[in-house]
């Protein structure tokens, strides 16, 4: 039912409540509710888990409603084993679209497929009843061994926050709120919700938080949800810097603030830190709400704003319900397989083994349990009940009717099985050996990380084995994040599926006969071995805090700045065409801090099929003051081409997205000077540069301060001429003394102030130099601000 009311009429409804009546509103009713109100006519609202279909669970949402029965389906959750498949894992779900996951789908790089995601998972919850969903969960994926990796995008920000603002604003124009999780910092599932994960404000800003800044300002989500772990040795759903100075005053984020299920530990501390909602219920935990409420360490106001926004919350839901929605999810399949089909990364295709010729008979020995029980998801609260599943083993028979095609498992190769010599033999004479690879099923996923980079139970070996008998070997592979590929020399062809949902089977069999060319590319960067990783020395950190050394060099910035080459890069993907770059413009020779930036460009594609080109834009700054990466995303477009076509391909960077965080000015700067624009194929593929000038004050490396070398005074024009007229001023200097003394300066090792007294006695103070420079501080400040 629809819930008609004024803001004004809101307000009112929580001056009518009484202290526990507010306390229970901001308190989860069960573990899917918020609480309704009788006596106030306010409805509740449902919602469940879900990034990349709708999680129902019939017992959990339409069974019993006690404190026990709901523990203990939590727990069931939590500690889900999906080896036993879905509804040994989750008992009765209903049938949901399993879509692909979050690592496999983002690969597509296709903002209006992400929208589309949307709009079929808001479908699909107003069939259920559902008015929000848990999602998407868009974590910055650290390392590849995290245990929710496959829920989660990329390693870069920019591509992050596109993708789930394009999915966030399918899902809330079709009147189903998203819940954009998990803020901030849950990288790992290493001891999750004890674990503080201490990254410096820098790498916070740039890395970490700006995902979900991107995500707010692009598509505003109903809700947030506030992480398990603790950030900088605060817990996150308690975290009053995170909630409220960054997220509610900085960002002006007006929306809800809900927990992690029981994320909270101090609920009086969370609630003036502004985290509004507290799930599941706890009456413990109500209860000390309550208490604090009574005796004033919650205030009233603060308690009001919280039921005000749950209650906007509410009114915005009920009014976006849509009774008698009939899904069609033959229409939601087809959406899968066009979702994996756009996702699938082609990694190596060695003498162009692919796309095969169906229309040929030939011999296909298909490898790999997966061919026949494929590994669709990963493990968790996100874990989908499919409508169905599409089979690679049948849809590559399908797709070459005239073929022999043979099937053995991994087991099948074992030293001494009955079959192993049959399956050799296959593999021998096959014309083709397509092998299905997985990580291991039910393991890496929710409350657990991987331990390795390897694939599961001895593939890896296999794999080596069998590849050195055929060379004509296809490896596919169903994984949640990067893997090793130690027998990758080996293989002819890769192709990297991730968990690419219910549709995965047929769309990577009609990838494999050419049906539809590949045009994923990686979002992620894939090491050779795991001590490549930026984060490896202090992963996965000890003593409950896990130390983020890398800083701002996460992924593919990092591997550019220790010149180490990855397995594969970021960006990275083939296709069964080749295509051009060209003509490369800028709208404007220069950018300031308020102003926007246009890249243009031609693609053409030079090869023989139609295809789709994932072009990429980077940033390279010349002289930064401060360390930063080599190059950083800032743009991206999928274009389709026939062959022989050209199309002129515009990317708009804006000002902001060039910016870097200066930990001491406290605030975003631009760096002035030169900037050279790079239009790319990935982030190891430069094809295209053009260099433009930016428009900004131009800053000492740091705060100026007694202490500081002269170096530092010296190095930027402005402070050295304030500086040397301080001088000439204070000592009466001529031109030419003022000059000497300033050479004199820049070779010192000593503080400025020690520097000139060696020089000047005590003819100027410490004090005065403090007064002065401190004041050269504040002009430049002024000019950031103006600037800005």
């Amino acid at each position: 039912m629809a819930w008609n009311i004024s803001d004004k009429e809101l307000g009112a409804l929580v001056d009518q409540m009484t202290p526990e009546e507010k306390v229970t509103l901001v308190t989860g009713s069960g573990l899917w509710r918020t609480a309704a109100n009788y006596r106030l006519n306010i409805p509740e609202l449902l919602m469940t888990d879900g990034t990349y279909g709708v999680r129902y669970s019939i017992e959990q949402i339409d069974g019993p409603q006690d404190s026990d029965s709901q523990l203990a389906a939590f727990l069931s959750v939590v500690n889900a084993d999906l080896s036993r498949g879905v509804e040994g894992a989750f008992g009765s779900t209903r049938p949901a679209t399993c879509f692909p996951n979050g690592s496999s789908f983002a690969c597509s790089w296709d903002v209006d497929l992400a929208h589309a995601l949307g709009e079929a998972l808001a479908d699909e919850c107003q069939a259920f009843g559902v008015n929000l969903l848990l999602g998407p969960g868009i974590n910055i994926r650290r390392t590849p061994l995290a245990g929710r990796s496959y829920e989660y995008y990329s390693e870069d920000p920019v591509l992050t926050g596109e993708i789930a603002a394009a999915v966030i604003n399918g899902m809330q124009k079709n009147g189903v709120g998203a819940s954009l999780k998990h803020f901030a910092c849950n990288n790992s599932e290493v001891q999750r919700t004890t674990m503080s994960s201490v990254v410096e404000e820098r790498a916070l800003r740039e890395i970490y938080l700006a995902g979900f800044e991107r995500a707010i300002r692009k598509s505003n989500p109903w809700t947030v949800m506030s992480s398990y772990n603790r950030l900088n040795d605060v817990q996150a759903a308690e975290n009053h810097w995170l909630l409220t100075q960054v997220l509610r005053d900085e960002w002006g984020y007006d929306g809800v603030v809900v927990s992690d299920w029981h994320g909270i530990k101090d609920r009086v501390a969370s609630m003036n830190a502004g985290n509004d909602l507290d799930m599941p219920e706890s009456a413990a935990r109500r209860q000390e709400l309550l208490e604090a409420v009574g005796d004033g360490r919650v205030s009233t106001t603060v308690l009001d704003l919280s039921c005000l926004r749950i209650l906007k919350l509410i009114r915005t839901a009920r009014n976006g319900a849509r009774r008698n929605v009939a899904v069609d999810f033959k229409k939601h399949h087809a959406l899968a397989q066009r979702m994996a089909l756009e996702s699938i990364v082609l990694l190596k295709n060695e003498g162009n083994l692919l796309p095969l010729d169906g229309s040929k008979p030939r011999k296909i020995a298909v490898v790999g349990a997966a061919a026949r029980e494929p590994v669709i998801q990963g493990s968790g609260c996100a874990t989908t009940r499919p409508t169905e599943v599409d089979i690679p083993l049948d849809e590559i028979r399908r797709l070459a009717p005239g073929s022999t095609v043979t099937f053995n498992s991994a087991s099948d190769f074992a030293a001494g099985a009955a079959i192993e010599q049959a399956a050799l033999a296959d593999v021998d004479a096959a014309d083709v050996v397509l092998f299905f690879g997985n990580t291991e099923v039910g393991y890496d996923g929710e409350g657990s990380d991987r331990t390795d980079l390897n694939l599961h139970d001895g593939q890896d070996d296999l794999i080596n084995r069998l590849s050195k008998r055929n060379r004509r070997f296809v490896a596919i592979l169903a994984t949640p994040d990067a893997v090793a590929m130690p027998w990758v020399d080996q293989t002819a062809a890769v192709l990297a599926m991730f968990f690419g949902g219910q549709g995965a089977g047929r769309a990577v069999a009609e990838l494999l006969f050419g049906v539809h060319n590949p045009c994923g590319k990686l979002t992620v960067t894939f090491p050779v071995r795991l001590e490549d990783t930026p984060g490896f020395l202090t992963y996965p950190g000890e003593n409950n805090r896990h130390v983020y050394s890398e800083g701002i060099h996460v992924g593919y910035r990092s591997y550019d700045k220790r010149k180490l080459a990855p397995l594969f890069p970021f960006g990275f993907g083939l296709s069964y065409t080749t295509f051009d770059y060209s003509n490369v413009e800028t709208d404007a020779a220069s950018i300031t801090a308020t102003s926007n930036l246009k890249v243009s460009f031609d693609v053409t594609n030079t090869g023989a099929r139609a295809g789709k080109e994932i072009v990429q834009v980077y940033a390279r700054p010349h002289n930064p003051r401060l360390i930063r990466p080599i190059r950083e995303l800032k743009g991206f477009a999928k274009v389709e081409l026939q062959p022989g076509e050209t199309r002129r391909v515009d990317i708009t960077i804006e000002a902001r997205d060039l910016r870097y965080y200066d930990n001491d000015y406290r605030t975003w700067l631009l760096d002035a000077g030169k900037l050279t624009i790079e239009v790319a194929a990935s982030s190891r593929d430069i094809r295209l540069e053009r260099s433009i000038d930016v428009e900004a004050p131009a800053l000492p490396s740091s705060i100026l301060t007694v202490e500081s070398q002269p170096s530092t005074v010296l190095e930027q024009e402005y402070a050295r001429k304030r500086f040397g007229l301080f001088l000439k001023e204070q000592l009466d200097l001529d031109e030419e003394e003022t000059d000497k003394l300033l050479e004199y300066c820049g070779g010192s090792f000593l503080g400025i102030y020690n520097t000139v007294a060696w020089v000047a006695g005590d003819k100027i103070s410490k004090d005065v130099m403090a007064a002065f420079l401190d004041g050269l501080n504040k002009e430049m400040g002024r000019a950031i601000g103006k600037a800005a």
